[in-house]
């Protein structure tokens, strides 16, 4: 594991231990690597940040990497374990599709341009492709497995879009709850990510693969009904025409966490991908009732404020906000 100690990347560790796999996990050293795991310590975004797996005697039979940033220390990595791993997993991201692709894309749908992996930091997109691309160049398109995650939720969320809503949820009131309520979501838990990418190293699968439930495995009505049963608190879902959150200025996905209004382009870029590849190949989604149960047990251990990373926005809809456009929707 390169990361291995916050969200997806402990989802994948944790999950290779429980097979009874030895993992290796190579990190800064900013988290607790997960019991039971091999440590490394190195940062690769320094001049001999790799030191410390290049003195490693270690093979390895994969490689899950889950690297977001400059796509040349996917470079640096790949080329490293070229020769002492059997196959590199990297964990892209739908988003290196050119925007906006259309209800139904498949993994052969166009990719964004300019993307290199000998690349700095650019934007989002383009360094998910560019690690692609540095993770073919090094292991060639037969030895690595492109996954190109979509809305990942689950525990160890370090975003803020799940933890966001349980904890709105549990302050109780009334919560403005975008539309339409039957709203189909596509969307994937992190540990059952993580076992989709265990059986691919077993299967010895390569390529790309859309990595999310099919659509409509929950929908917006479930999600927030499921926040509201876990958490046992008074909230009361007001249902709101998205026109309305809309036309109150609410930003989709950032101020309303998941949600996008239907029949848009983010809708069918976000929530509409073909993911019957990744399917017949082992995925499979546990319900969402189960996925935020256990994000809010995850979250009340922890104390109930969810790490975030510091590379991706804050999410949530400021209460005076909420109250202004729940007002607005009841004429009041």
């Amino acid at each position: 594991m390169l990361g291995g100690t916050e969200f997806v990347g402990r989802a994948v560790a944790e999950a290779a231990l429980a097979r009874g796999w030895e993992v290796t996990v190579f990190h800064r050293g900013r988290h607790e690597a997960p019991p039971g795991t091999r440590e490394l310590l190195g940062d690769r975004t320094e001049v001999d940040g790799l030191a410390a797996l290049d003195e490693d005697p270690g093979t390895w039979d994969a490689v899950v990497d889950t690297w977001s940033s400059a796509p040349r220390a996917v470079r640096d990595a790949a080329r490293l374990l070229r020769d002492r791993a059997g196959r590199y997993v990297y964990v892209s991201s739908c988003s290196v599709y050119t925007w906006a692709p259309p209800a139904g894309y498949g993994e052969d749908a166009p990719v964004v341009e300019g993307a290199s992996p000998d690349a700095g930091t650019t934007d989002y997109a383009r360094d998910k492709r560019g690690g692609e691309l540095a993770a073919t160049d090094a292991f060639g398109v037969d030895r690595s497995v492109l996954v190109r995650a979509g809305l990942l939720l689950g525990p160890y969320e370090n975003v803020g879009r799940l933890p966001w809503w349980l904890n709105r949820v549990a302050r109780g009131g009334p919560v403005l709850a975008p539309g339409p309520r039957d709203l189909p979501l596509q969307y994937v838990d992190g540990r059952d990510l993580a076992e989709w990418i265990l059986g691919a190293c077993e299967q010895g699968l390569s390529g790309p693969y859309n990595l999310m439930s099919p659509q409509g495995h929950a929908t917006m009505g479930e999600l927030l009904e499921a926040c509201v049963r876990v958490t046992g608190g008074p909230a009361e879902l007001r249902w709101t025409a998205p026109e309305v959150v809309l036309d109150a200025g609410v930003e989709p996905w950032i101020q309303l966490p998941v949600w996008v209004p239907p029949h848009s382009d983010m809708h069918d870029a976000l929530h509409s991908a073909d993911v019957s590849r990744a399917v017949a190949t082992g995925l499979r989604c546990r319900p969402v009732a189960e996925t935020v149960a256990d994000t809010w047990a995850w979250l009340r251990d922890i104390g109930g404020t969810a790490p975030q990373r510091p590379d991706r926005t804050v999410k949530g809809l400021d209460p005076e906000v909420e109250a202004k456009v729940l007002a607005a929707a009841s004429g009041v």
